[in-house]
This record gives C-alpha cells, sequence and structure tokens, in this order.
C-alpha cells in the first residue's frame, strides 16, 4: 500500500472510484483474515433468515439493519486498530495491549446491544408464534 505524500490531482470522478475500490478491498481483506467478521455476518444471514420467515415490518428491518451496521463497523475498527497497533509497537507494550483490549470491548458492548435488539424486535413475534396467535 502506498503513502499519500501529495495531493491527488486526478479528477474529482477517479478519486471517488478509487476510494470505493480501496473500500471494496478493505473489506475483502476482512473478510479473508478476521474470523469474528465471518461469525458476525453468520449471526446477520441467520438474524435476516429468521426476520424473512417472521415477515417483519420496515420499521423492524430498519431498526436491525441499524443494528447489523454497527456490529460490523465496530468490527472493522477493531480490525484497522489491532493492525495498526501492530504496525506501531510490534514488541509487547501495556498500552498497545490496552488500546486492543478495548476496541475489542467496544466490539463486545456492541454485540451484547444488538443481541438485546434482536430480541426486542424478534421476540414477540416468535412468542406469538410459539403461543398460536
Amino acid at each position: 500500500m502506498q503513502a499519500h505524500t501529495c495531493p491527488d490531482r486526478r479528477p474529482a470522478g477517479r478519486r471517488l472510484r478509487r476510494s470505493f475500490y480501496c473500500a471494496f478491498q478493505g473489506l475483502l481483506e476482512a473478510l479473508r483474515h478476521q474470523p469474528n467478521l465471518r461469525i458476525h455476518l453468520g449471526c446477520v444471514a441467520a438474524v435476516t433468515a429468521l426476520g424473512l420467515w417472521l415477515g417483519l415490518s420496515w420499521s423492524q428491518w430498519a431498526i436491525l439493519v441499524l443494528t447489523f451496521v454497527v456490529v460490523l463497523g465496530a468490527e472493522l475498527v477493531n480490525s484497522s486498530l489491532e493492525y495498526v497497533t501492530d504496525l506501531a509497537c510490534p514488541e509487547y507494550h501495556p498500552l498497545a495491549g490496552h488500546a486492543k483490549d478495548m476496541s475489542a470491548g467496544a466490539v463486545l458492548v456492541a454485540a451484547v446491544g444488538a443481541v438485546i435488539v434482536g430480541l426486542l424486535v424478534l421476540g414477540p413475534p416468535l412468542l406469538s408464534l410459539v403461543r398460536g396467535q
């Protein structure tokens, strides 16, 4: 990867395409090398299938999609911070460890919140099915 040391003088459309290209490359990198991201995506797929089966409303879908994005975004930021920390501090340093732990903690908070949101959104329609209503 190249460091950008001079202003980008390409036309705006080409810069925008390049930005999207780099973003997609980052997503592919994360998918290839971050098993926790793949676990989160598996949960997204399972909840999506369940939501389709339950026939959720548009507002329920909006809540779930926002929750998906928060968790996946937190995981991507966590992975980025881990890479940068490893690059900046290849030897063990307690502050680097704390930074990585806090970043992982942010993902945990997002994931626990997602489970709570999932229970609140999916729980009532599932209970109605179980009760036969």
